[in-house]
């Protein structure tokens, strides 16, 4: 029974060696309470730092270890998507490089699933304990957005962290797209999961890489990719305002009729012209969301570049 730790990284140089080194602990304890052999996949995405110089420096300590290096920063979830395309093992788990995902649950991811009743062992978070207010806001807004607009379920504070096995490794894999929210397409292939909850765990070493935009722009893609719920709100809004464009003409004809054409209120007038062109712009940017995922899609760009990898044999020695 191999298990492949797929670990995206990202500027993590400080974070690798602990991983490394609390993964290894689990990894023996399994293989003598499982009979369980493990591979570390390192996916370097672009780092400027001195990851893939610490991924090597582990691979040449532990055989086991194998690092990809992206030629430029792709994003983590191209570095997911390719990880899981070199995972070799009957069950693959992805986990984060800051020891925010606690290798020690393994063992009892791995029980989940070799009970047969399950094919995935997911995590989830039941505190943001450590987090910004403001960001933690936004992230259970985000949920019960998501919840509301998509049938794909997606739990509240589910984490990337998960053990899959190889029937839905492989099913995730079949799903090729450019614009990539793993959280959706995990729920999106279904399967049997089993969810753990834990609490939140400050960074191991290093800073997080993600700012209020970039946790935005993902959830942007993640209700774009997986609802076309806001297409649905964008046509709803355009018959209200043409409805209530028809009743206002009604108002405006009784009024001359009755009171005569006063010059006054063109402050309100102003007010609605700025009120129908800003629902104007929202809707054209809505429907422009859509159009950018489809342009991305039709090109057929790779997902990412692999500038190394471990198991590409070297150059020939003199």
């Amino acid at each position: 029974m191999l298990i492949s730790l797929i670990v995206p990284c990202y500027n993590e140089a400080e974070a690798l060696p602990l991983f490394y080194a609390e993964a290894a602990r689990v990894a023996k304890e399994m293989q003598q309470s499982h009979g369980a052999l493990f591979e570390f996949i390192f996916v370097d995405d672009g780092s400027k730092d001195d990851t893939l110089k610490t991924a090597k420096a582990l691979r040449e300590k532990d055989g086991r270890v194998r690092y990809l290096s992206f030629s430029r920063n792709f994003g983590k979830e191209a570095a997911i998507y390719a990880g899981l395309r070199a995972a070799k093992g009957d069950y693959a788990a992805l986990l984060d490089a800051d020891l925010q995902d606690p290798p020690a649950l393994l063992p009892e991811m791995l029980n989940a699933l070799l009970t047969g009743e399950y094919d995935c062992a997911a995590t989830r978070r039941t505190t943001r304990k450590g987090e910004p207010p403001v960001r933690s806001f936004f992230s259970r807004m985000f949920y019960r957005l998501i919840h509301k607009m998509s049938d794909t379920e997606i739990m509240d504070g589910a984490r990337d962290y998960r053990l899959m096995n190889r029937k839905m490794v492989n099913a995730v894999l079949s799903l090729g797209e450019y614009n990539r929210f793993s959280k959706g397409i995990f729920g999106w292939v279904g399967f049997r999961t089993k969810w753990f909850a834990y609490e939140n765990i400050e960074r191991a070493a290093g800073q997080t890489k993600w700012n209020f935009w970039k946790l935005f722009r993902y959830s942007i893609e993640g209700i774009v990719g997986f609802s076309t719920a806001p297409l649905a709100a964008a046509a709803l809004l355009g018959v209200l305002f043409c409805l209530a464009a028809l009743v206002m003409i009604g108002v405006i004809i009784v009024r001359t009729l009755v009171f005569g054409d006063p010059t006054n209120g063109w402050p309100s007038l102003v007010c609605i012209i700025l009120l129908c062109s800003g629902v104007q712009l929202f809707c054209t940017g809505v429907l422009g969301e859509y159009l950018a995922k489809t342009y991305l899609e039709v090109k057929r760009r790779p997902l990412y570049l692999v500038r190394e990898d471990s198991e590409e044999p070297g150059p020939p020695r003199p």
